[in-house]
Order: structure tokens, then C-alpha cells, then sequence
């Protein structure tokens, strides 16, 4: 038996595209950056593809690689790939590239020239996140891609660019990002690049904004069941979502300490009474977040218990009370747990003053997934 395990369950990823791509007219690209979430990648981006998904997006190239390795098929898209990465690669295995400079640009031609293949490219224009993309550049850019097109070293397939605030739904910067996306589309058509696919929308976009949905959204956060923003969009359950991770641990050991008793390092928490501690064999090496609260905790015989103490490298501790019949073996559910009455990464992340996507990314490759349906 596993000492821990985060357990997938696809079936309810599937529902979850199934629903929001309902909510559309436009395509859906399924993002599986950063091992799909931390949900596993290979079985993840093929059950997307199955649930009604179009396209597959990564941030790495090599992501993108490992997927092709493992034969899927579908349209793929990397957009984050530095400058001396291999692009070579990339343009033989048919996977499209975010171009976000003309230096990017210059490099990738190169590749496909010596190839004698046109590279496959999205240009990414910087509508006011100031992250990635093209901004003064963006005229430059265009007129040496429309000069490419014509020697037939790339071809465009797209235009993007990604919001910095759509999860704060009717904040005026998001209409001011719309506006510019569509004002620089305006410009690259005026050097006869013409794309067959124009992409903004994020999931909370995807979401809340049907403005800015165009030929295909990313669904992110939303794929995997959980809010892009609970305080200003709600929780999985208003939107409609089913988590896709549970997370659970076996307890290593109960023990019953007096009042008074200092808990792990640093004796930073005392027992006000008489109890029961649970030692749960998962910490930060395992993706825990040493400084969560007593707002988190586990599941455990159906009746929370929360942290008591600092996180360690391979443990906590709960404080599981003196009538607790908990016992060494048994699973305690650090997210989810039947009847869904456990803690939730949401619940997680405001015990760490983080944000739910970091609480399901940050699990580790020693945590083992299960995948279920």
C-alpha cells in the first residue's frame, strides 16, 4: 500500500470540459503545463482530447515532446521556449510555437530552413500583462513574419495573448486588453498575415467573458474543477466543477500527549488539554506547504483535524482530539474524502496565503497518482 497517494479522477475531468466547452461556440485547447497541474500529463491530455478537447497546450517544449512520445496526435502548442531550445525538434514533430520576439522569430526560421519545413507559429502580441509577448515590436515583428510566410519558412497559425486580470470579472484593464488584442490582430492583417486561430481566453475568461473567446479558448484551472478566483468568481461548486484531485495519506502513528506539550520544531504550538495527535508521513518534500496553518488539516474517520505545529520535510502533525478512534493505517484525506466534507485545495491554499493552483502544482513525483474512470 502506498504510504500516500493524489487520486485523479478523469471521469470528472471529462465533465468538467464537457461543461464549459457547452458554454461556447469556440474550440477548446485542454492546458497540461506543469504535469497537467500536477494531475499527470499523458493521461490528463488524452482524456481531454476525449472529453470534446481540440487542442493541447504547454508551456515547455519538452512537455510537448513527451506527449508525442506518447502518441498523441492532436494540435499542440509550447510557449515557453527559450531561445537555444530545440526548436529542430519541434518543427519535426509537428508542434507549434509561441513566437514572442523577433529574436524568437529569427532562431525558429533558421531551424525550419535548415529542416526544409515551415515551422508551425503563434505570435504572441503583449496586450498589458508586460510578461510574454511582443510590444514595441509587435510592427517589426509582423512585417518579418509576413516576409517568412512568403519564402514559406513558417506559417502563422495563430495570434494570442493572455489577461492579467480576467479573473476579476468586469474590471475595465480586461475590456483595455481586449481592445488592444483586436488593434494589433488589425495591424498583422495589414502585412497580409492572416491566422486561422486567434486566442485570449483563459478560464476565467472562458468562464465570464464571451467577448474574448474567438477561435479557441484555454482551459486551464478550470479543466481541473477549481475556481480561478473563489472570492471573485466562487468556489468549484457555484461554478459547476468537480475537483479532480483527492490527496491522501495513511496515518503513521497516534499517540496521546498531555496538556501543555509543545508540537514540532520550534515549539511554535502547545495542546491546550489532554489529547490525541495523528503524524501524517507527508511535508514539503512531498509538496506540503511548510507554513500552513491550523485552517488546514486532514479527513479522518469523517471529522477534520487540523495541523498543530510547524510542517516538516516529511511530516505533520493534527491534533486529533481525546475522543478520537483514529487509528495507525487508515487514510486521512488531506484534499477531499468521502462525502466531500474534507479540506479543499482552497481551503489549503488560504492556510498557506497562496492560491489553489499552487496547492495542486506543487505536489511531488513521490506522491504517486491513481487515476480513476
Amino acid at each position: 500500500m502506498n504510504r500516500a497517494e493524489a487520486l485523479i479522477d478523469l471521469g470528472a475531468l471529462e465533465v468538467n470540459v464537457k461543461r464549459i466547452l457547452a458554454t461556447t461556440r469556440a474550440a477548446g485547447l485542454a492546458v497540461v503545463k506543469a504535469d497537467a497541474y500536477g494531475h499527470g500529463l499523458v493521461p490528463v491530455a488524452k482524456r481531454a482530447l476525449k472529453a470534446g478537447a481540440s487542442w493541447l497546450g504547454t508551456a515547455l517544449l519538452e512537455e510537448a515532446l513527451t506527449l508525442r512520445n506518447e502518441g498523441v496526435t492532436a494540435p499542440i502548442i509550447a510557449w515557453l521556449t527559450p531561445i537555444n531550445d530545440d526548436f529542430e525538434g519541434a518543427i519535426t514533430s509537428n508542434i507549434d510555437l509561441a513566437i514572442p520576439s523577433l529574436a524568437h522569430l529569427e532562431v525558429i526560421s533558421r531551424a525550419a530552413t535548415g529542416l526544409g519545413k515551415p515551422a508551425r507559429v503563434h505570435l504572441e502580441v503583449d496586450t498589458g500583462m508586460s510578461r510574454g509577448g511582443a510590444l514595441r515590436e509587435w510592427n517589426d515583428l509582423c512585417k518579418s513574419a509576413s516576409k517568412l510566410v512568403s519564402e514559406k519558412k513558417i506559417e502563422v497559425i495563430g495570434i494570442w495573448s493572455h489577461f492579467a486580470r480576467a479573473d476579476e470579472p468586469g474590471h475595465t484593464f480586461n475590456d483595455e486588453q481586449l481592445r488592444n488584442f483586436e488593434a494589433r490582430v488589425s495591424e498583422a492583417k495589414s502585412f497580409g498575415i492572416n491566422p486561422s486561430i486567434l486566442h485570449l481566453s483563459n478560464s476565467a475568461a472562458t468562464l465570464t467573458n464571451p467577448k474574448s473567446h474567438f477561435d479557441l479558448v484555454r482551459l486551464g484551472i478550470s479543466m481541473y474543477g477549481l475556481s480561478p478566483d473563489i472570492e471573485a468568481m466562487g468556489d468549484s461548486k457555484k461554478l459547476d466543477l468537480i475537483p479532480v484531485m483527492s490527496l491522501r495519506s495513511q496515518v503513521h502513528l497516534v499517540k496521546d500527549v498531555p496538556a501543555g506539550s509543545q508540537v514540532g520544531y520550534g515549539g511554535t504550538a502547545l495542546t491546550i488539554k489532554d489529547t490525541k495527535l495523528g503524524v501524517i508521513p507527508m511535508g514539503y518534500a512531498d509538496g506540503i506547504p511548510r507554513n500552513a496553518d491550523s485552517s488546514a488539516g486532514v479527513l479522518v474517520g469523517n471529522r477534520k483535524a487540523p495541523i498543530i505545529g510547524r510542517v516538516s520535510m516529511d511530516q505533520f502533525v493534527v491534533e486529533l482530539g481525546n475522543d478520537s478512534i483514529a487509528r495507525a493505517g487508515e487514510w486521512a484525506y488531506l484534499i477531499g474524502g468521502e462525502g466531500s466534507d474534507g479540506y479543499t485545495a482552497d481551503a489549503w491554499a488560504k492556510a498557506c496565503g497562496t492560491i489553489n493552483y499552487e496547492i495542486v502544482t506543487r505536489i511531488g513525483a513521490r506522491v504517486p497518482r491513481i487515476f480513476k474512470n
